[in-house]
């Protein structure tokens, strides 16, 4: 069982075979699927999935924690279902790729106390942008 699917089923949220197939789908490392892409996948799995079903389970997710939606360049939203593991985005400026990293270095450490204006911090978004070894 995938490790989105054991965080579902201990939370005790109801895995309908339409909110399994998602589930299943976003499976994986490196995984920043768009809604269409989940939904076309999902549906080869399980042939009636419906988009609507497909775009609400994704926001139930995105509510719970579960999956990140990554937003980058005025690109389709991606989720990423690494929510629980603290990670950075690599993201291809020229066909969108986006792959996990994970620096040694904490990125709030790098914001030097001068630089927080009084704010007490809690995370730190960074993505990392360049071209993948296909558009290099």
């Amino acid at each position: 069982m995938s490790d989105l699917l054991e965080r579902l089923r201990a939370r005790g949220w109801r895995l309908t075979s339409q909110r399994r197939v998602v589930a299943e789908v976003l499976d994986g490392d490196h995984v920043h699927l768009t809604a269409d892409e989940v939904h076309a996948r999902a549906a080869d799995r399980l042939p009636e999935i419906s988009r609507a079903t497909v775009y609400n389970t994704l926001g139930e997710l995105v509510t719970l924690g579960e999956v990140l939606e990554v937003a980058t360049d005025g690109r389709a939203k991606r989720y990423d279902p690494n929510a629980h593991h603290p990670h950075q985005h690599l993201v291809c400026s020229a066909c969108g790729t986006i792959r996990d990293v994970h620096p040694d270095r904490d990125p709030l450490a790098a914001l030097p106390a001068a630089e927080r204006f009084g704010f007490a911090v809690a995370t730190a978004e960074v993505t990392y942008r360049g071209l993948c070894p296909d558009c290099a």
